[in-house]
């Protein structure tokens, strides 16, 4: 059985490239994105770099989220993103690849009851694993007038 649920929030433009996202949650500030020059300003991060946050911090929630199950301390945890950028054979820019690196501080006498979570937690990050899967997007234009 399938269970399936749906969250929604909206995108309004701010200038030139830069939107703003409203998550519609009253506990969630709204959030800048907006292209690199020379397209956009910088005003905040990019899409690209919006999914890669995303997926790394999925990982790295799935992989506190089992640590701590097992009862394994984690008092920090760092994480280095790096994402690779191409053009595909159509000489359209893609992301090619994000590399994640996650670096939990584990006490030491805590370190080897880790492998079973790290041998599970991947498969928990809905982000990654939904990206890694597929995603069905649905796309609908609807002109407004100005």
């Amino acid at each position: 059985m399938s269970e399936e649920s749906t969250i929604s929030f909206s995108l309004s433009l701010k200038d030139n490239y830069a939107f703003t996202v409203d998550f519609g949650d009253a506990g969630t500030p709204p959030m800048t994105i907006d292209e690199m020059p020379p397209l956009g300003h910088n005003e905040g991060p990019n899409p690209s770099r919006v999914l890669a946050s995303a997926i790394a911090g999925c990982l790295g929630a799935s992989l506190l989220f089992c640590l701590r199950k097992a009862r394994i301390e984690v008092p920090a945890m760092h994480t280095d993103v790096h994402v690779t950028s191409g053009r595909n054979a159509r000489g359209r820019l893609r992301v090619q690849k994000v590399a994640v690196r996650l670096a939990p501080s584990v006490p030491l006498d805590q370190q080897a009851r880790m492998t079973r979570c790290l041998e599970i937690f991947e498969d928990f990050c809905v982000v990654s694993a939904s990206i890694r899967e597929g995603i069905v997007i649905d796309v609908q234009v609807d002109t407004q007038p100005a």
